[in-house]
């Protein structure tokens, strides 16, 4: 995977291709909403995370699939709208087709909404490319009650069309084999579909003064170079500016006048235009419902969730059930694997260790990693955050977050952000990193410091697993929504100071509203499980290393001397114990990883299992403790991908703010509990 914003703009292929332009390349290119990724998943055998809502994968992936005895190249362009504006997800789009000059290119469309995603289908014909349409989602189409006429619709666009279900992997295979037949000299420089005769009239005249100069910019057709002039491509403007003088400056500037003459708007907005009208008309002649009943079930759905009145209550049934959900299942499973560890595993690794090393202080060491550090990683994981994970992904896939988007649009404006903000955010409740690296949806520098500080602020899964196996598991489910309640107040604050003190005002926004739509269990399950071996992977090796650290750090006395500098802070103004404050350190490696951490402590020095913190720690300072984790500075990983969304100097300005009110926080609470 490489991401767009380190790509060279002087040198898109050479950024993308270390060793140059493969011999072959097929491009994929969509909206964001259309399963352009599952698709891209089926085909090469990646597991780029997919979800039903904008902005979730917008970095360029690469796989490689074999044809025959060549080694063909997929590029995965970002989700889009369109090929115009300045924004980086069409350009980089854009850099895809006319530098890369793609053999073949799949233009990805939703089945259930095909007026909207044939826009982008239409631009990418007029630049004369060799094209094959997947017409994907058709399940959920026919469970619509829409069907789409394949046939009719390559008859219209002159390009293979083919139904595609790409979750299944229907269809892809057929959409494979055509892109591998096309050839990319015999895509017609014209494409079969036409604007208004008005328009292509005053069109025509730009069209014949690039086809008399001797110069192709990216290897366009004539009529493609004029769009683009007419959509306001400067540089292809200068290129051509220089080779055909003043003339052609002159016919291109009549040619913008007589088309915003006869449009009485001006000429890109004209173009933009005719290609809605010219995919609405195709749209309408290919499509037809024949359910409207489920249409209008989806519809009332969609509306009862974007209205104040019912979406709110809703969004709090919601948000209530998650929690219930992981507090009472996640318990339990918490309990049964505590059982199980310390009846089955406990006596296995114990006797192992003695065994090998004998008794003292190494063997307690190795038993705090081993035995203390593996049952606190997996009796947390498991229960809490891959419980977390996969109902997480049932919500994205639905759809509802893009409800969310837009119900919330009116409070994210008091922060200075719009709506769409709001889908960073909420899926920083799962992991920050991809969430900050969301925030690049957003328009601006500002709003996009805004979100990513509010977003470091978010509790992720690893921040939740802290509270529910802390508070939650030996407080109360009360106090660990009194957690959730602090935290959520907290980053208001901190929204609502920014935006009144960093200079600049937010944007308004414009988007699309997709329907609802049923997840896919095994997607579900696919994506929850990738996302936990992850946390496997990275984190469970930490905690045991972690925990022979802190083990033989208290074996040897030596813990109490560590913590000691911490103690100003930690237990003067927290009111924690000292070593609890070394814990919340280890905790910038992993969050999760100081409860982990913490829980080891009690088991080895309680000597027994599903011991509970509060033989270590009060009730309120179990309190304390998992809000100063949930808002303080992120995790390591956060801060890397900060840095390279904001700068490191406003990355420090986050980290400054997060910790900062953490500890504020954190000493209010310490001092009300007292109370």
């Amino acid at each position: 995977m490489l991401h767009f914003a380190r790509l060279d703009r002087e040198g898109f292929v050479e950024g993308l291709f270390k060793t140059g332009r493969p011999k072959r390349v097929i491009a994929l290119i969509g909206n964001p909403n259309v399963g352009k990724s599952t698709f891209f998943n089926h085909v090469t055998g990646r597991d780029v995370f997919t979800a039903h809502y904008p902005g979730k994968t917008a970095d360029v992936n690469v796989g490689w699939v074999s044809h025959g005895d060549e080694r063909v190249a997929i590029v995965d362009a970002p989700g889009v709208y369109g090929l115009a504006g300045s924004a980086e997800e069409p350009w980089v789009a854009r850099r895809i087709l006319l530098d890369l000059r793609p053999d073949a290119t799949i233009v990805v469309l939703d089945a259930t909404n095909l007026t909207r995603n044939l826009v982008l289908g239409l631009q990418v014909l007029d630049l004369g490319m060799p094209v094959v349409f997947a017409v994907n989602l058709a399940d959920e189409a026919r469970r619509s009650g829409i069907e789409v006429d394949t046939d009719l619709l390559a008859a219209l666009l002159g390009a293979p069309v083919f139904e595609t279900v790409a979750l299944g992997g229907v269809g892809v295979s057929d959409v494979m084999d055509a892109a591998f037949s096309l050839d990319p000299e015999s895509a017609s420089p014209v494409p079969r579909h036409r604007y208004g005769e008005v328009f292509e009239g005053a069109l025509r005249p730009l069209v014949d003064a690039v086809a008399a100069m001797a110069i192709a910019p990216a290897q366009l057709s004539p009529r493609s170079v004029a769009l683009q002039l007419v959509e306001g491509r400067k540089g292809i403007e200068r290129r051509l500016q220089q080779a055909g003088g003043p003339g052609f400056t002159r016919v291109a500037e009549e040619a913008r006048r007589a088309i915003a003459a006869v449009a009485g708007e001006p000429p890109d907005i004209a173009l933009s235009r005719e290609r809605h009208g010219a995919a609405g008309v195709i749209a309408d002649r290919c499509t037809r419902s024949s359910d409207p009943a489920r249409s209008r079930v989806v519809d009332t759905l969609l509306r009862l969730s974007t209205r104040a009145s019912t979406g709110l209550p809703l969004l709090a049934l919601l948000l209530l059930s998650v929690f219930g959900f992981l507090f009472f299942v996640g318990g339990t499973l918490a309990t049964l694997f505590e059982s199980l560890w310390s009846a089955f595993v406990s006596p296995i690794i114990q006797q192992a260790v003695r065994g090998t090393v004998g008794e003292g202080h190494l063997a307690e060491s190795l038993l705090w990693g081993f035995d203390a550090g593996l049952e606190a990683a997996l009796g947390i994981g498991l229960p809490y955050i891959l419980t977390f994970y996969f109902l997480l992904a049932i919500v994205e896939d639905s759809g509802y977050l893009n409800a969310v988007a837009f119900l919330t649009d009116r409070f994210m404006h008091r922060f200075g952000l719009h709506g769409r903000a709001v889908i960073p955010l909420v899926a920083g409740a799962g992991c920050s990193v991809p969430a900050v690296l969301g925030v690049r949806i957003l328009p601006t520098e500002r709003e996009r410091f805004v979100a990513a500080t509010l977003v470091s602020m978010v509790p992720c899964s690893a921040r939740t697993a802290v509270v529910l196996g802390a508070v939650g598991a030996y407080v109360g489910w009360l106090p660990a929504m009194g957690v959730y309640a602090v935290a959520f107040l907290v980053t208001v604050g901190v929204g609502l100071v920014l935006n009144r003190f960093l200079p600049g005002g937010g944007t308004g926004m414009v988007m699309e509203m997709f329907p609802f739509r049923r997840p896919d269990l095994r997607v579900v399950a696919k994506k929850a499980w990738a996302q936990f071996k992850e946390f496997l992977v990275v984190a469970t090796p930490l905690v045991v290393v972690g925990s022979m650290a802190l083990g033989a750090l208290y074996e040897t006395g030596w813990l109490v001397s560590l913590s000691e500098p911490l103690s100003p802070v930690v237990v003067g103004w927290l009111g924690l114990p000292a070593f609890a404050g070394l814990t919340l350190l280890f905790g910038l490696l992993r969050k999760e990883f100081a409860l982990q951490l913490l829980v080891t402590l009690a088991i080895a020095t309680t000597a027994r299992h599903g011991a509970e913190l509060s033989d270590l720690m009060s009730s309120g300072q179990i309190f304390v403790y998992a809000l100063v984790n949930t808002l303080a500075m992120p995790c390591i990983s956060t801060v890397a991908v900060l840095g390279r969304v904001l700068g490191w100097k406003r990355t420090g300005v986050v980290i400054s703010i997060t910790v900062g009110v953490a500890l504020l926080a954190g000493g209010l609470a310490a001092r009300l509990l007292g109370l």
